[in-house]
């Protein structure tokens, strides 16, 4: 009975990184998501038309992105439970915390700001004003 419990202790100790393994793929897809929302953002940076709306891309997909990647980040640092590899992992979701808090705070402030400039949204007949422009010029 002795020698069956030695074993099976060292099975699961040997197995014991396949858990882990689990953690730094789930990692490495987190962050691959992320990139792919950043890469989301900057478009709709650039491709939006006014203000207001490249903020929000600005806002939400960084936000987003900036959260997946480095959730991600946490769990392929998880190298054991050990306290080193907690207190990096709560370090990390400490500045995860700060971004989700900051980032929308910022892109709100700055859009109230441009709209007590006079910095108007665009309508849609500005929309169309723009598009006709833009084909009159090809």
């Amino acid at each position: 009975m002795d020698s069956f419990l030695t074993n099976a202790l060292a099975v699961s100790v040997e197995g014991g990184n396949d858990g882990f393994l689990l953690l730094q793929i789930l990692g490495w897809v987190l962050g691959i998501l992320g990139l792919v929302f950043f890469l989301g953002s900057a478009v709709g940076m650039v491709r939006f038309p006014d203000f207001y709306t490249r903020m929000h891309a600005a806002g939400k997909g960084d936000t987003l992105s900036t959260m997946l990647m480095l959730g991600g980040f946490g769990l392929v640092t998880m190298e054991d439970f050990s306290i080193g590899s907690w207190l990096v992992l709560f370090k990390i979701l400490a500045v995860v915390l700060f971004i989700y808090l900051t980032t929308p705070t910022s892109s709100h402030a700055l859009m109230r700001a441009a709209f007590e400039d006079d910095e108007m949204p665009m309508t849609e007949e500005d929309l169309k004003k723009a598009n006709r422009k833009d084909k009159k010029k090809r």
